[in-house]
């Protein structure tokens, strides 16, 4: 487990953030809110001043019963006094939760799309590095810790030690009154036992959750990834083992809480026993200074309305803590800087022509490991230029970065004779149309899959596109036509049908460039085929750029940029390049020797 906790050390950044700066942190999420949470603030106070009147009120109808003369006007009235300040307590109390509720779900909603907002900034060199199953924890868990932490645990907190300043003010004066100094002097020796003991099971209360949460990331993480592949783990019979790690991972979890509960099991009780042992000696001592029966009645009042929010701060220990680690895994996330950002000069582009150049351009995913070295090309608008060469020659990278997925190391890429870091992301991805070889699909219908939910496109214009790509073959059979379900990654349709409705997502957007790596790859001759059509219609949309294996489906292109070990080797047309009878002439030569 060591070595994960490292790894998500490295992922996310995750480092211990001191108390006060996660509680500084928190309180700029709720400046918003500032008014609700002042007029919430206020009712607090007016709640804990009635809270704090009511012993009195009990302890000066006691003393009243226990006159010679009892007088049952003024014993009538304090029930009624007691009555209606109950109440009046109630009725602040709902009207003080539903405003905080309300505040405090606005300020996590806020605090939920910003961190949503940042993974969706992040590049795919950082999405890549980091566990899915780790990011859907953050977003929805943690900040649902923190909505109690918002909603209940600060403001709970507030209340409690205003209560326990009240209380104690309130206490030193009937102290004073009755002569029983002795008595509050006892009253903070215990306090301060309490306060010392709660700061110590606070640290390792502390250190405890960070770790607990760590393994609620790891199981989560372990979950997504293992229930997504979990055809591959039956197809290789890998079950036992994966139930092994499970319950590695489980285990660690369960200690990690086990040692939570053990902790507060013992510090309960401790709490407990000084407020008896308080109670003991408070009742002791009034006895011995002969204190009248209301001065014992306000006292043993008032030690229990001391007595309780120093319990329960303790018990809030656990929310505390809980609230605080949430926050501080969400802070460190949101400390995670995007590595492709827009540059302060960077400029919108309402169209492009196509022309696309690399200028000497050196990329790495690892420091020093180049995977393009020096690579220089262009390709004029409206052409189709195919990239060959070996697995691992920086053909997919190339496509990868003309969209900014990574940032280059050296050098320039350049659309229409602009560098791409000049153009903001958002503009030069609108215009840049994407088919991959592993097709994402969306639950929901393939209507809402093609528009990606977009109002702007009609039925017509759906339709008309499905035609364009050759889609409408398979989606004119289905029972809803584009308003068929699709299942969770679209396992209810081919590989080629995906395809197809990625041809069609692509096409409506009506990009000025179009990318396809492997677009064909996994698809069968048959649906080739259709495909192969589909392609050929789309090559006059703009520029094409393509990665394909099969040379067979790239020879009509307009230039085939050939790589190797991250270098252009050969550039030209099929023909050209046969004629040289160099890398490409092997590969082609290799190919149709297989296909014999």
């Amino acid at each position: 487990m060591a070595f994960e906790e490292n790894e998500n050390e490295k992922l996310f950044g995750d480092v211990h953030i001191p108390t006060m700066e996660l509680l500084k942190r928190n309180i700029k999420y709720l400046r918003p809110e500032i008014k609700s949470f002042i007029i919430s603030l206020i009712l607090i106070l007016v709640n804990v001043g009635i809270q704090t009147l009511l012993p009195l009120a009990m302890g000066r109808m006691i003393g009243l019963l226990n006159e010679d003369v009892i007088d049952v006007k003024q014993i009538t009235f304090i029930i009624i006094l007691h009555f209606v300040l109950t109440i009046l307590s109630q009725v602040v109390a709902y009207i003080e939760a539903m405003i905080l509720q309300h505040a405090g779900q606005r300020t996590v909603y806020r605090l939920r799309m910003e961190v949503f907002t940042h993974i969706e900034n992040m590049s795919q060199n950082q999405l890549n590095t980091m566990p899915v199953g780790s990011l859907v924890t953050r977003v929805a868990s943690y900040t649902a810790s923190m909505s109690n932490l918002f909603t209940d645990v600060l403001v709970n907190m507030l209340r409690n030690i205003l209560t326990i300043v009240i209380v104690f003010v309130i206490m030193l004066v009937l102290s004073i009154n009755y002569g029983a100094l002795l008595l509050l002097a006892i009253l903070v020796g215990f306090v301060l036992i309490v306060f010392f003991s709660s700061l110590w099971f606070s640290k390792i209360v502390g250190n405890i959750f960070r770790k607990e949460r760590k393994y609620v990331s790891d199981l989560n993480t372990f979950l997504n990834e293992n229930l997504s592949g979990m055809k591959i783990i039956q197809i290789f019979n890998q079950e036992e083992r994966k139930d092994k790690e499970f319950m590695e991972k489980n285990e660690a979890l369960r200690l990690a809480r086990f040692k939570v509960t053990t902790a507060f099991g013992l510090y309960r009780p401790f709490i407990s026993f000084l407020y008896i042992s308080a109670e003991a000696t408070i009742f002791l001592f009034s006895v011995i200074s002969s204190l009248s029966v209301e001065g014992i009645i306000n006292f043993y009042n008032y030690l229990s309305r001391f007595f309780n929010p120093v319990q329960n701060l303790a018990d809030q220990l656990n929310n505390i803590q809980q609230s605080l680690t949430a926050s501080e895994r969400l802070f460190n996330l949101l400390d995670v800087k995007p590595e492709v950002l827009d540059s302060e000069d960077a400029i919108d582009i309402d169209h492009f022509e196509g022309k696309i150049e690399f200028k000497n351009v050196w990329f790495a995913y690892v420091k020093d490991e180049w995977i393009l070295k020096d690579v220089s090309f262009v390709i004029n608008p409206r052409e189709t230029c195919a990239f060959v060469g070996a697995t691992g020659a920086g053909k997919t990278t190339i496509l990868s970065l003309i969209v900014r997925n990574y940032e280059i190391q050296k050098g320039q890429i350049l659309i229409d004779g602009i560098d791409i870091k000049k153009i903001k992301i958002e503009s030069l991805r609108r215009h840049i149309g994407q088919m991959l070889q592993d097709v994402f699909i969306f639950s929901g219908t393939i209507k809402s899959n093609i528009t990606l939910k977009s109002d702007a496109f009609t039925d017509e214009e759906i339709l008309e596109t499905c035609k364009y790509v050759n889609a409408d073959h398979f989606i004119s059979k289905l029972p809803n036509g584009i308003d068929e379900e699709v299942i969770e990654r679209g396992e209810n349709f081919s590989q080629g049908e995906r395809q197809l409705l990625s041809f069609a997502r692509t096409v409506i957007h009506k990009p000025q460039i179009l990318i396809l790596d492997e677009a064909t790859a996994n698809i069968d001759t048959e649906t080739e085929v259709v495909i192969q059509e589909s392609l050929e219609r789309i090559k006059n949309i703009g520029t094409m750029l393509v990665v394909a294996h099969r040379l067979s489906t790239i020879q009509h292109s307009d230039q085939i940029i050939v790589l190797q070990h991250g270098e252009v080797v050969e550039k030209g047309t099929h023909q050209e390049l046969l004629k040289n009878k160099g890398y490409y002439y092997n590969l082609y030569k290799l190919q149709f020797e297989d296909q014999n």
